[in-house]
């Protein structure tokens, strides 16, 4: 098994030095979903909830939390992020949220694409808790991700 590469020889948590590695182009996406009852869902399409527009606020808490991730995950690093994307998406019994993020730098952004999502559908959550005691945030995960170099 490989060893971990955010722990030191004692096996003390530790922030990776990337000072070493070169800048690349990094992109990520991550997508997650929500299910809500028809009702919601209905008074979401209908823009008609008390705390407002449910998915652009999601959308842009997604964009807020992708930019503070590294002050919410302990061992990640303060990133120049340079694109967030969160599109959320009303779909059959619930929404569905997708994030992209970029940067040119020495580290992913993926953990900042899966936060974006989180934050995104915790938004959805919280807005909709009056109405909907059923939610059920699902699905989180990691898409895709690439590196590139810099021509």
């Amino acid at each position: 098994m490989e060893s971990l590469s955010h722990t030191d020889e004692t096996g003390k948590a530790i922030m990776v030095d990337v000072g070493a590695k070169p800048d690349q182009l990094r992109t990520a996406q991550a997508e997650g979903f929500i299910r809500l009852q028809k009702e919601t869902i209905r008074l979401i399409r209908e823009n008609t909830l008390k705390k407002g527009d449910v998915l652009t606020l999601a959308e842009v808490a997604g964009i807020q939390g992708a930019k503070r991730t590294s002050e919410l995950i302990p061992l990640c690093h303060p990133l120049q992020i340079t694109k967030i994307s969160v599109r959320t998406i009303v779909e059959g019994d619930g929404i569905k949220v997708e994030s992209e993020v970029r940067c040119v730098g020495k580290t992913g952004v993926e953990m900042e694409a899966l936060t974006a999502v989180q934050v995104a559908l915790l938004t959805v959550y919280d807005m909709c808790k009056a109405v909907d005691k059923e939610m059920e945030i699902t699905g989180v995960r990691l898409v895709q991700k690439t590196k590139s170099d810099i021509s």
